[in-house]
């Protein structure tokens, strides 16, 4: 069953390679990522699932050892998910598994196994609460590291621009992440996630399906919107 659980967002803009003079900016959240991880070592788990938002081609499970890197993004950093163990099957991971697999090295992580899921934005709210449960149900002691921006719209010069639905969208996803409300989760509308460009409601609605009576609860460690996107992370334990 799901033991804990750290949300994190997901910009290659957290490697400080990727932001080059602008890195400081976002050393409060990866300083409160690194304290997330930390929940997630102390959960003493058999298994770390990474959850993330991806394309067509990054779709579906990555085995321990994946590659990836931020080529695309003007670097040349390289990243795996966890130790190689031959499994890899010759894809690379999707940006935000990417991001996560950095956070995982920059932490040391070596407290379990690891392997990614790269779940498609549109997937339906009950598929992302089947795959939820699907990955509770995966071992003894299961945590999840769940990758995931809020909306991309909450500034004139964000990605989308300005959407004056975003911040009270954001501040609803805030505050079910902050205490652990898997209804509200569940209740996030898809539509609205798309059209304000969140890209974490599908992983996150993931997550409500894996912690489904586990009884966690969750505590909000960062929420800010630099760039006009809206990055949160909490952890549930």
């Amino acid at each position: 069953m799901l033991v804990a659980a750290a949300v994190c967002p997901c910009p290659p803009l957290l490697v400080p390679e990727v932001a080059a003079g602008a890195a400081p900016e976002l050393d409060p959240a990866r300083a409160a990522c690194a304290d997330a991880l930390g929940v997630l070592a102390a959960a003493r788990p058999d298994i770390l699932v990474v959850v993330g938002p991806a394309g067509p081609a990054g779709r579906g499970r990555h085995p321990q050892g994946t590659p990836g890197s931020f080529r695309g993004f003007g670097v040349d950093v390289s990243v795996r998910l966890g130790p190689a163990t031959g499994a890899a099957d010759g894809r690379a991971l999707p940006p935000s598994l990417a991001v996560a697999a950095w956070l995982l090295e920059s932490t040391g992580w070596a407290s379990a196994p690891i392997e990614g899921l790269g779940v498609g934005e549109p997937l339906e709210p009950e598929r992302c609460a089947e795959t939820g449960r699907e990955l509770g149900a995966r071992a003894g002691r299961v945590t999840l590291l769940v990758m995931g921006d809020a909306s991309a719209r909450r500034s004139l010069k964000a990605p989308g621009y300005l959407d004056e639905r975003a911040a009270p969208f954001d501040a609803e996803a805030a505050r079910a992440l902050g205490a652990a409300d898997v209804s509200a989760l569940r209740a996030l509308d898809a539509g609205s996630a798309a059209g304000l460009m969140a890209a974490g409601r599908a992983p996150w609605q993931v997550l409500a399906g894996a912690a489904e009576g586990a009884g966690l609860t969750g505590a909000l460690l960062y929420d800010d919107a630099p760039y006009g996107v809206g990055y949160l992370v909490a952890t549930w334990s």
